[in-house]
């Protein structure tokens, strides 16, 4: 069969990889800046069950790491704040682990809203990503793990 797929579900993207017996599947958002197309931000997140999901949130450099991130889905801020873990060529990343009472928040949201802080002015800086299409791309990330 096909050792790589990638579909789209809205604004996110379903990509799996085969490799032997290993399947590796994720879904994925991505931003990207209009006047360099340098990427501003990423996530990517997988799941076995569908019902929650794991991965990590790529941020532009310049961010205050020690103040963490917040996320917010449509008008309901998650408890407490997100820690950066590394900074790689890619930006800045941050673990994220969505579990099954937040998870459905996401599926029927707009909007994911994250907010992190400038190292240099201290000043609020806040990332949207659309959730169109996330319900979508979640289960079949899902799906295609289990089959």
């Amino acid at each position: 069969g096909a050792s790589a797929l990638s579909e789209t579900h809205g604004d996110w993207t379903v990509n799996c990889q085969i490799s032997g017996a290993t399947k590796t599947c994720s879904l994925s958002h991505q931003q990207f800046n209009k006047q360099n197309n340098q990427r501003l931000l990423a996530i990517e997140l997988s799941s076995k069950t569908g019902e929650d999901a794991t991965g990590t949130l790529a941020l532009p450099f310049g961010l205050a790491l020690a103040k963490g991130v917040s996320l917010t889905i449509d008008d309901q801020k998650l408890d407490g704040s997100l820690a950066f873990n590394t900074c790689q060529v890619v930006g800045c990343l941050v673990p994220v682990v969505f579990d099954a009472t937040v998870t459905p928040l996401l599926k029927s949201g707009t909007t994911l809203k994250i907010d992190a802080f400038a190292a240099d002015t201290g000043q609020a800086v806040s990332f949207s990503i659309p959730l169109n299409g996330f319900a979508g791309a979640l289960a079949r990330t899902a799906e295609l793990l289990t089959n």
